[in-house]
């Protein structure tokens, strides 16, 4: 009797012991199982690792096009055969081209920058799964896959970025040099969103392994959410000729990635005017920035809340 009621004990006690342990917030230690102090947060520790992020990012962009015959000139390819198609098909056949000046221009800024966006939140959502093998293993800041993916679509995105000018060089759309500046505030725009997105979704896509079929749905009725393949103004005509509420026309308008979009138009499209943008945009998208920082902040900690189980899950 008194050998059962001590293992009976000893049973509650273990199964509080896995309890708290579970309870117990993920904590980095060193070699010797001491807590190491956070000096700079998860800032610091990840710029500990920068070498090994840069490692992944190249990991990441080698895989992408290994064995092939072209290789990174896939880079180039693929976006300039995905602009070919819609400027025919929309600009040409469908007739979006009439109207807007250096429609070419126009449509390949948008999908540039869209894809810049697309392509962080598909490539993060997937990150974790991707290096599973790593989480399992060996101890890493976790928030180090998803930035390696978004990296990687960094690194494309400057190529395609490059492409664009030459493009708009040589048919002699740029617009003047202080209109670029748009440049700058659209793809931060755009880098915060898909951050936050990209820390979320990873997190419970380990969790919820729909999430990644669904990103890519939701990617693809963001691209026609957003003005790249028809204008602003197109969208404000119909909603007055429709009689939409003006509410649902904000919510459009201050959609962050249409304002990433209407601000890299005007670092690379000149044919523009300040009718072809909403009032303000400038503010808009400051303000709108201001949210996504916010948004990041709480993305970060919902990763945080759901790490700690990611190598049982996997």
């Amino acid at each position: 009797m008194f050998t059962l009621t001590r293992t009976m004990v000893e049973l509650v006690e273990k199964n509080d012991r896995y309890t708290r342990l579970e309870a117990a917030p993920f904590m980095r230690t060193d070699a010797a199982g001491f807590r190491v102090a956070a000096r700079g947060g998860k800032i610091r520790e990840i710029f500990e690792r920068r070498e090994l992020l840069r490692l992944l990012v190249r990991r990441d962009l080698q895989s992408r096009y290994r064995d092939s015959v072209l290789g990174f000139l896939w880079t180039i390819i693929r976006p300039i055969i995905v602009f070919l198609m819609y400027y025919v098909v929309l600009g040409k056949f469908l007739r979006a081209a009439e109207g807007v000046p250096d429609f070419a221009i126009y449509l390949f800024s948008g999908l540039t920058l869209f894809g810049l966006f697309a392509e962080m939140v598909v490539g993060a959502t997937g990150s974790i799964l991707a290096n599973s093998g790593l989480v399992k293993k060996i101890y890493l800041p976790r928030e180090i896959f998803p930035l390696a993916s978004i990296g990687g679509a960094g690194f494309m995105f400057l190529v395609q970025c490059l492409v664009l000018l030459v493009a708009a060089i040589i048919m002699k759309a740029l617009p003047a040099p202080v209109e670029m500046l748009w440049f700058f505030p659209s793809v931060a725009l755009i880098l915060v969103y898909g951050l936050a997105a990209g820390l979320f979704l990873s997190a419970v896509n380990v969790y919820l392994r729909d999430v990644q079929y669904l990103t890519d749905l939701l990617m693809m009725l963001a691209m026609w959410g957003s003005p790249i393949v028809y204008t602003w103004t197109m969208v404000s005509s119909a909603f007055k000729t429709m009689q939409l509420p003006t509410w649902l026309f904000e919510i459009y308008v201050n959609n962050p990635v249409t304002l990433g979009v209407l601000g890299f138009h005007r670092a690379f499209w000149s044919g523009g005017t300040n009718a072809d943008y909403p009032p303000d945009l400038g503010m808009r998208m400051l303000i709108a920035g201001l949210v996504g920082t916010v948004l990041v902040y709480l993305a970060h900690r919902v990763f945080t809340r759901l790490q700690g189980n990611f190598a049982q899950e996997l």
